[in-house]
């Protein structure tokens, strides 16, 4: 698998996608082929003309005979008739298309329900049983080759969930649920991001699909119902306790401890992600630690507030944070 993200129509990777870039191909060249008509046409007219005035001797617009009126009477009315047929076939290779893509229902989908917010992703793993439910942020697991229900809603305002490499645009509204379909063919890293205008920072409103082969996706989605790992070192003890006596667990859950809210994402499995901050960061604990201190600098109007430790209490706090993987 590879570790940088794809973000392309042109290179699908899924069936709905794959549907969608044939539709980009066949517009592009078709639109192509348009404009390199009517070029040829006007450059053409215009020599004619010039070589009519040239030969005529003068400058005045000569009118045209009347045969040379019911002649281009017929390449208008046939220009005319082809732009119809070509807007026609668009029109229809763009319903099918439309109609295609939602041709994945299967009665063994991976059920996801995603939640837009700002600004960041709230993703769920549905399940029968409560209990083994499984919550994340900003990060979606999907095993190769099997179809994936997404149900999606937005929690504030109106996001818009894209995926290049898998599927198009699906608008997220808050009160409504939408479905979406796709399916991943091969491994990889696939980006997305917000694609409706959601805020102040909506271009830092990314997110990652994780596409690898069913073992390792079962072996992930049963590691993440696990609770967090309890920390093993004073020092990682330590950071529990600074974790606990901050304002963190007013808005974050770390499952095994007393901290359950859901302001802001789920830290069970923090360290076992591969950004911060909904793609804008890296997850390196530099940059962890930076986040922490000064949220607004990195994401400025975001709703964490800084948080302001002792040096030696933040290192504690991110020896603990390293440990949620």
């Amino acid at each position: 698998m590879s570790g940088e993200a794809l973000q392309s129509i042109l290179h699908p990777a899924g069936p709905q996608a794959a549907r969608i870039g044939d539709l980009w191909w066949l517009m592009l060249w078709v639109c192509a082929a348009v404009y390199a008509l009517v070029m040829i046409a006007l450059v053409w007219g215009s020599l004619r003309r010039r070589s009519q005035e040239e030969l005529s001797g003068i400058s005045a617009v000569v009118p045209p005979a009347e045969g040379s009126e019911r002649l281009l009477a017929r390449w208008v009315g046939g220009a005319t008739a082809v732009s119809a047929l070509i807007l026609l076939t668009l029109l229809v290779a763009s319903v099918s298309t439309s109609r295609s893509l939602e041709a994945l229902a299967a009665p063994r989908a991976l059920e996801i329900e995603l939640t837009g917010r700002q600004w960041w992703w709230q993703v769920e793993y549905a399940d029968p049983t409560p209990s083994r439910r499984v919550m994340s942020a900003n990060e979606i697991h999907i095993p190769v080759g099997r179809p994936v229900h997404i149900r999606g809603t937005a929690r504030d305002v109106i996001h818009s969930f894209w995926v290049p490499s898998l599927h198009g645009k699906k608008d997220l509204i808050p009160g409504h649920t939408t479905d979406l379909w796709l399916r991943a063919d091969r491994p990889g890293v696939y980006r997305g991001q917000c694609a409706e205008f959601c805020g102040w920072q909506h271009a830092h409103m990314a997110l990652l699909v994780i596409a690898e082969p069913t073992d390792r996706f079962d072996a992930w989605l049963e590691s993440q119902r696990q609770p967090a790992a309890l920390p093993s070192t004073p020092l990682q003890q330590r950071g529990r306790a600074v974790f606990e006596a901050q304002a963190c667990p007013l808005c974050h859950t770390i499952q095994g401890t007393g901290a359950s809210a859901s302001a802001g994402p789920d830290l069970t499995h923090l360290a076992g992600r591969r950004t911060l901050a909904a793609g804008t960061l890296p997850n390196t604990l530099g940059n962890l630690g930076g986040w922490i201190a000064d949220p607004q600098s990195v994401k400025p109007g975001n709703r964490m507030p800084a948080v302001t430790l002792p040096s030696e209490d933040l290192q504690a706090l991110l020896a603990y944070l390293e440990t949620l993987r």
